[in-house]
């Protein structure tokens, strides 16, 4: 028993310190000598679960939850049926999720107010989905913020302000809701609740951000968040949590090439763990793939995104549309739109735009870009001011109204630079050199061109650098040529050429000759370096 008690003592430290992997290897060889308490056993699901062991971690948390249950604690059961509850939750698996906070309710009813009544309330406000009705949300929010100061429970405060501030954003009380999400986090900072809730509360908060465009307060939170979690050691889930959020602003930023593998990789770490994350990641990778020249790739990422939870849109009709299925993007954009809140929506107005200008339908488009102004004026965000401005930019051009749209697109270009946006930038430049040309200044026009072409190239948006080439690839280079370097580029040897492509070793090889000579170089590092350069993604 010696030795069972010094692996207890030293998991118990190592869980306080937040070192998982050495509070779950300690745990894990006590218990294969001698059954855990109940404490104990709760600390390894727990621990189980912060290294991606979730399958294991949900079989010990609900052994726990019996054992709890039969020595007759209700209120220690129903807080572990809640914690249940948010991991089911936080997996993507409402229905569960919903079955464990019914037995928390269950447990509780009856007894007086305590800090699970608390966590049942937040729970059961977060598995509402959408705050539709905003009343019940503010009464709720009101009654946390009660019992979190009478209770001197810092997470009820938390979840209070966290769905007053939500509930305030839906209103369009922007910088009010953003206020209370921000003082939601300080607690979340100051470690003064659970890891598991405190990371829920982040998701909810870095989410709000992504989905208004404040990408200036989701660099800053995520920032924030990753400083937290370096108090836990190794690679645990919220690191991979907001590995994912740092990759979604590296995108944005127009790192794509470091961003596709590593979001590929860090999604497929996620899933299982916390789905909705993970679907973020897909989608994202998507539009890498989509940018990039990879359709079958992006098709792929956007299957796996819908798989988990989350909606491939705009991102899967921009790719229909790119490929001349216009009918069939604008019936998903349509679907996406018909089932979105008016938030959700934002994000798939201007690429609504954009379709519906190319099938002509001029009127449709004006009612989605009104109805994408009216939401920027409400919600007052960078993000929603830029889309909007972009669209209306669209608008006026396709009325031939080009002095109109100049102000209104240099705007946009301004816009799209703070938030760090290159490829919205590269578009808005595409647009002004429209409206440029529309006025008769060519030679403005073709400065404009050239600032968005050089964008392109630099990104590596291979569609977009042939389609403002006129269709030419760099350095006179074949279609399938391009296609020999794309793989080259990617480290792929002349067989794994071959094969993809469906050509001998020997025609790659004169391939390779060929694209040598032509582009200047004489190795396949080089060949790899030039590639890059002049926008030709690798392909996998």
């Amino acid at each position: 028993m010696d030795k069972v008690d010094g692996l207890l003592a030293t998991a118990r430290t190592a869980y306080a310190r937040g070192d998982w992997h050495a509070a779950y290897q300690q745990l894990s060889q006590a218990r294969a000598l001698s059954e855990l308490e109940t404490g104990d056993l709760s600390l390894l699901g727990r621990a189980a679960w912060w290294l991606g062991h979730v399958k294991e971690s949900l079989e010990l948390s609900e052994d726990v939850y019996h054992r709890i249950q039969d020595d007759g604690d209700a209120s220690d059961a129903a807080m572990k049926a809640l914690h249940l509850g948010l991991l089911w939750f936080i997996r993507g698996d409402v229905v569960i999720a919903s079955g464990w906070v019914s037995r928390a309710r269950r447990l509780l009813q009856g007894l007086p107010d305590g800090p699970e009544h608390g966590y049942l309330i937040y729970l059961e406000a977060s598995l509402a989905l959408s705050l539709t009705d905003l009343d019940p949300a503010r009464e709720t929010a009101a009654r946390l913020q009660d019992m979190g100061r009478s209770l001197r429970v810092p997470a009820l405060t938390s979840f209070g302000l966290v769905l007053a501030g939500l509930a305030d954003l839906r209103m369009g009380s922007t910088a009010a809701g953003f206020a209370q999400l921000d003082e939601a986090m300080l607690p979340v900072l100051a470690g003064r609740l659970p890891p598991e809730w405190a990371g829920e509360i982040y998701c909810t908060v870095i989410h709000a951000c992504h989905e208004l465009g404040d990408l200036h307060r989701m660099r800053a939170w995520t920032d924030a968040t990753e400083q937290w979690g370096e108090q836990f050691v190794g690679d645990v889930v919220y690191a991979g949590i907001c590995r994912i959020h740092r990759l979604q602003l590296l995108s944005n930023e127009g790192g794509w090439e470091a961003a596709e593998q590593a979001i590929e990789q860090s999604g497929a770490e996620l899933v299982g763990r916390n789905n909705w994350v993970a679907g973020e990641a897909y989608y994202q990778l998507g539009e890498i793939r989509r940018l990039r020249g990879n359709r079958s790739g992006a098709e792929k990422a956007y299957a796996r995104a819908r798989e988990l939870g989350t909606e491939p849109q705009p991102g899967e009709s921009l790719l229909q549309h790119a490929a001349g299925k216009d009918e069939a993007a604008w019936a998903g954009l349509c679907a996406a739109l018909a089932a979105g809140d008016r938030l959700a929506g934002a994000r798939l107005l201007v690429s609504g735009v954009e379709i519906a200008l190319s099938l002509g339908h001029l009127d449709e488009a004006e009612r989605l870009c009104a109805r994408l102004e009216q939401t920027a004026v409400e919600y007052s965000t960078a993000g929603f001011r830029a889309w909007a401005g972009q669209a209306r930019g669209a608008m006026l051009i396709a009325q031939s109204q080009h002095a109109a749209a100049l102000p209104v697109l240099q705007a946009v270009v301004h816009q799209y630079r703070s938030l760090h946006a290159r490829y919205d930038t590269a578009r808005a430049y595409e647009q002004l050199a429209k409206a440029h040309r529309g006025l008769g200044q060519s030679s403005v026009a073709a400065a404009d061109t050239a600032t968005a072409l050089a964008i392109y190239r630099e990104l590596g948006a291979l569609p977009d650098v042939q389609r403002l080439d006129g269709g030419r690839l760099p350095g006179g280079l074949t279609e399938r040529e391009a296609d020999v370097l794309a793989f080259i580029a990617a480290g792929a040897s002349n067989k794994q050429t071959a094969e993809a492509l469906f050509i001998s070793q020997k025609t790659v090889g004169r391939h390779l000759a060929n694209i040598f000579a032509k582009i200047g170089v004489s190795s396949r590092t080089a060949a790899a370096a030039w590639a890059h350069e002049h926008g030709l993604p690798p392909r996998r």
